[in-house]
């Protein structure tokens, strides 16, 4: 499937699961040919993100929906600030407001988050990066709301990237052996997918480098003196990633380390809401 296949798939399967067999809140109440029109008034201070999943979702419910944007996904914002408005039938708009509302704080939330990270380590040439732990079939929104902050996407899921970690490389009897069978199966399986290891002591890492064809290592919970010295060690023969805990009083330590990739799950995992509204006018 393509991005907006994807996300017609999303949207398609959230709109089932709120209105049901109708939005019965605003067929009991509004008349069935009122016209109306409402903003999306910003009550936060960020970055904001889905104005363009906002207008496909009203273009779902509504073709007829008129979108008039203000702003673009991107934009920092303050409180008051209005991201767009939308104009015609009352109830169509009723019906697409808490879709539209869950997904823009969601997403905007996590472009604040990504953004604030990002700045942090702009004077490095560390780059960030998300992680899988994302609210279950939400990732792909979730994702796109990383890149509009600035971030990079890891990879989408299990089907995209070859990742041994700590269990792979336990379970398949060491990391040798685990990336021997990997290459192996790709081979076999004529798939061609980067692979990145998980490194948990510099031993480790010494075993990634001399197994060779693997695109990145992963520096899972290294402190900073023990990073440097996996940097030095690594130099130009693979990427490297620091990963594990990272906090918003670790990350610029971590990137002056010279590593190329950060990956933070707490930019999809532990965010706070992002306040929006839509107000009718």
């Amino acid at each position: 499937m393509t991005k907006q296949e994807d996300l017609k798939k999303f949207i398609t399967n959230a709109l089932k699961e709120d209105v049901g067999d109708g939005d019965h809140s605003s067929l009991s109440c509004i008349s069935s040919n009122a016209k109306n029109k409402a903003h999306l008034l910003i009550k936060d201070n960020g970055v904001i993100a889905g104005i363009e999943l906002a207008k496909m979702i009203f273009k779902e419910v509504d073709a007829t929906l008129k979108v008039e944007q203000l702003l673009n996904d991107g934009d920092k914002v303050k409180f008051g600030d209005i991201a767009f408005s939308v104009s015609g039938d009352s109830i169509s708009i009723l019906t697409g407001e808490r879709l539209v509302l869950n997904c823009m704080q969601l997403m905007s939330a996590i472009a604040t988050k990504t953004a604030f990270l990002n700045s942090l380590i702009s004077d490095t040439n560390c780059k960030l990066l998300d992680t899988r732990k994302t609210i279950p079939l939400n990732r792909i929104i979730q994702k796109w709301a990383v890149k509009i902050g600035g971030g990079e996407n890891h990879r989408f899921g299990l089907y995209d990237m070859i990742m041994i970690k700590d269990n792979h490389i336990d379970f398949a009897g060491g990391i040798t052996n685990a990336i021997e069978k990997c290459k192996s199966y790709l081979k076999e399986k004529n798939k061609n997918l980067d692979i990145i290891v998980e490194a948990r002591n510099l031993e480790e890492v010494q075993k990634i480098l001399d197994a060779r064809g693997v695109k990145r290592i992963l520096l899972d919970n290294f402190d900073f003196e023990t990073t440097k010295k996996a940097v030095a060690i690594i130099g130009k023969s693979c990427e490297t990633e620091s990963s594990g805990g990272i906090t918003t009083q670790t990350i610029v330590e971590y990137a002056k380390c010279r590593v190329d990739y950060i990956s933070v799950g707490a930019l999809t995992h532990t965010i706070e809401n992002f306040d929006l509204s839509l107000k009718a006018i």
